[in-house]
């Protein structure tokens, strides 16, 4: 059956407006494309400061807080990291939803700018992520964040950069995490499963563009014997210790198999897991069709999910 076919029918629309997208010729094109800024909500403060992390490279990092917080008051943190597979991106650019965490969950947010590829390929985004969840976790930050209730979280590329953020806390002794909302996350460079295959349509996240943004991150080909789980979380052999998770995808995405062969493998190892499937959802559907029933449900699912993670 076609593709489109294939697609929710109140997500069809969304695919029709999207233009066809190639790497490597429509990056700059794609960087360059800003998105309209959201309609900053009353009830959320943003601002803004600058960490220097490892190498002595500066790093900006966005941090949205309760505009009305009582002072000394301490509140629970997410780390969010953004998607756009390790090549685009910004924190602006999920300012809407990071308002709906702040509002809803009652949290503090921090999203960091973090190096991208191919200028700056793998380590450079997860070290500046982890620099910056060392620097949240920390008491010389202001930010009044309670230790015990801090977790990572982001979409595609953020989401794998949340699931290598897990195992490198872990590894490192810390910080504490108590959960992880890798949503739809990019986590194997290798690309073998019948998903990755699967979805080639050229107007959503398919295997050309994955292929080509992998080699971008990691330096070189992709699917090698030596990639780290670091920048491939899908390579890690031993789950055990990690935080619960909440994920998701939807059944078209290129990322539907290597998700749920991640859940499968959280779950054998006795992590506490939760995990949707949507049909018909493409790729960042919720972002693409926001008025969309689906995707206002899957939304609704996962904001809830790290608010129960974060206040229980």
């Amino acid at each position: 059956m076609e593709f489109i076919h294939r697609v929710a029918p109140e997500l069809q629309q969304g695919i029709a407006e999207l233009p066809p997208f190639h790497l490597p010729e429509d990056l700059a094109a794609a960087r360059n494309n800003i998105p309209v800024p959201a309609v900053n909500s009353e009830r959320v403060r943003i601002t803004e400061r600058v960490l220097t992390v490892a190498g002595g490279h500066q790093m900006q990092v966005r941090i949205y807080e309760p505009a009305q917080r009582k002072a000394q008051h301490a509140l629970p943190a997410l780390l969010w990291t953004h998607g756009g597979g390790y090549i685009l991106g910004h924190p602006g650019g999920d300012d809407a939803l990071c308002e709906s965490f702040v509002e809803t969950v009652n949290c503090v947010v921090v999203s960091p700018d973090y190096r991208l590829a191919p200028e700056h390929p793998f380590p450079a985004a997860i070290e500046d992520s982890y620099a910056a969840l060392v620097w949240l976790a920390g008491a010389a930050n202001d930010l009044h964040i309670d230790a015990s209730r801090i977790a990572v979280g982001g979409a595609s590329a953020g989401g794998g950069l949340a699931a290598a953020l897990a195992l490198m806390a872990r590894d490192k002794g810390g910080p504490s995490l108590c959960f992880q909302l890798p949503l739809y996350p990019m986590l194997d460079d290798r690309n073998l499963t019948p998903s990755s295959h699967e979805i080639t349509h050229p107007a959503v996240w398919n295997r050309a563009n994955n292929l080509i943004a992998w080699e971008m991150y990691l330096g070189g080909p992709a699917g090698g014997e030596a990639t780290s789980p670091y920048a491939a979380p899908g390579r890690a052999e031993h789950l055990a210790g990690l935080p619960p998770a909440y994920t998701c995808v939807g059944q078209l995405d290129p990322f539907r198999d290597e998700t749920i062969e991640y859940v499968t493998r959280l779950a054998q190892a006795g992590v506490e897991v939760e995990f949707h499937l949507y049909p018909g959802g493409y790729h960042g559907f919720e972002h693409v069709v926001p008025a969309a029933g689906i995707s206002r449900r899957a939304r609704e699912e996962y904001i809830h999910a790290l608010a129960r993670a974060l206040n229980s």
